[in-house]
């Protein structure tokens, strides 16, 4: 007799989960993505700042269920999902296929979006999403630094060593405070014609303040410190133009244009373009608006979760789209699935009779420099040293993998103990810039 079909699209934190607890289940596992790799987003921007490399924050997905006998992996992007048939359309290596399921877990992610400006945007500013976009933040920053040294320019000096950060989120604040450490502290010693400890960075919010769903003092919190690491914020200003020479800002007093050649984007996401083919709610970013147990309306086999799901609470609100609420989704799931499949007639049940999914809050932290973080666990409101150390303890014990454990541990010891960097090298090709081409 044939085991049912469960197929898992996306290998990060809720699709891994989901695949790892059908360990053992009676059916046959299929999780695809288009890399091979898990990766520990939360370290994405020390990629991009050139604290870490590439392979210190990913693991290979094939080998995380290397020891797993109903498991398989399937290099490829899922284009479209059909419903009626219970079909996925994938675009694998070299070809194009459709794969049948008994059960379906979307766990696909978010995307960087540049509201409704992407073509024009994009190529100008990069957001940071997957290591691809790392690497490429990575190159430029780097890049800009050796233009400067060699321009006899002022004024082009002055915006190569200008980077905007746009998007006051988690990710801005670390990209923000990760930029300043890189340009006063890791390297001024390595040039000798321009002082790298002059560079500029400008965090830019279009709302009041930053890092919006923290509690008001911590949001102070983080405001001192990214001043006193020498961070530009600036709150309440929207982004309304971008180009290869800087960006265009609109504030109380009218509009002001920032001269730079780096711009990273930290701003806006939207869901991956295989949600356009399902037809069910969805909210204005392209969230799948799930049931309470995390499944589709309508269609009790397909089950949404991590970043990908607006799925809402007893309480009222959303479950955040942060690591710890695609792993507890997927734990969720995965106990739903593990029962149906051990039921004599193979039944998914009804929509509404099985448990409503009920997000715990562990917890939510950034971190802005050295010694400096934010962090809300429970009723307590940490920052400074305290809350850093809180960060690197949490983020380390959760990376996947005992090498990158230990790889990471190390890189960061010898980065506190020398402010050194060690993955400062600049990869892919270099594009010359000017005013009417992408970088």
């Amino acid at each position: 007799m044939t085991q049912p079909r469960v197929v898992v699209v996306g290998g990060g934190f809720g699709g891994l989960e989901v695949a790892r607890r059908l360990a053992g289940a009676p059916c046959e596992l299929v999780l695809i993505d288009k890399r091979n790799f898990h990766l520990f987003q939360p370290l994405l921007y020390q990629v991009a700042g050139a604290a870490l490399a590439p392979g210190d924050i990913s693991e290979p997905i094939r080998g995380l269920l290397a020891g797993q006998a109903n498991a398989q992996v399937m290099l490829g992007e899922v284009t479209a999902v059909d419903l009626a048939r219970r079909a996925l359309h994938i675009e694998g290596v070299g070809d194009r296929r459709s794969l049948t399921y008994d059960h379906l877990v979307l766990a696909a992610g978010l995307r960087s979006s540049w509201f409704g400006h992407d073509a024009q945007w994009a190529p100008f500013a990069p957001g940071l999403k997957d290591l691809d976009d790392a690497l490429e933040i990575r190159r430029r920053v780097l890049l800009a630094f050796e233009e400067a040294e060699w321009t006899d320019d002022p004024r082009v000096r002055q915006a190569l060593l200008t980077f905007v950060v746009v998007g006051g989120g988690p990710t801005g604040v670390e990209l923000a405070g990760a930029l300043n450490e890189i340009a006063c502290k890791s390297l001024p010693k390595d040039f000798h014609r321009i002082d790298t400890r002059t560079a500029r960075v400008l965090l830019v919010e279009a709302g009041p303040d930053l890092l919006p769903p923290y509690d008001a003092r911590l949001r102070a919190s983080a405001r001192a410190q990214l001043a006193a690491l020498g961070v530009q914020v600036r709150t309440g200003t929207k982004v309304v133009a971008i180009d290869g020479d800087g960006v265009d800002l609109l504030t109380d007093s009218g509009t002001e244009r920032v001269a730079s050649r780096t711009v990273l984007w930290a701003a806006g996401l939207r869901a991956v373009s295989l949600v356009d083919s399902l037809d069910v709610p969805k909210d204005r970013v392209g969230r799948v608006e799930v049931l309470p147990d995390l499944s589709v309306p309508g269609h009790p086999e397909v089950f949404v979760i991590g970043d990908l799901a607006l799925a809402r609470q007893p309480t009222g609100g959303v479950v955040p789209g942060v690591a710890q609420g695609a792993v507890q989704g997927g734990r969720h799931v995965a106990r739903i699935l593990i029962k149906a499949l051990r039921a004599p007639d193979g039944s998914t049940e009804t929509e509404g009779s099985r448990p409503a999914f009920v997000y715990k809050d562990k917890g939510s932290m950034a971190t802005i420099g050295r010694s400096m973080a934010v962090a809300e666990i429970g009723r307590a409101r940490l920052s400074g040293r305290v809350a850093w150390s809180l960060w690197l303890t949490i983020h380390l014990f959760f990376l996947i993998g005992f090498r990158n454990r230990v790889v990471v541990l190390m890189q960061w010891a010898w980065s506190y103990l020398t402010w050194e960097r060690n993955s400062r090298l600049i990869r892919g090709r270099e594009r010359r810039r000017d005013p009417g081409a992408a970088p």
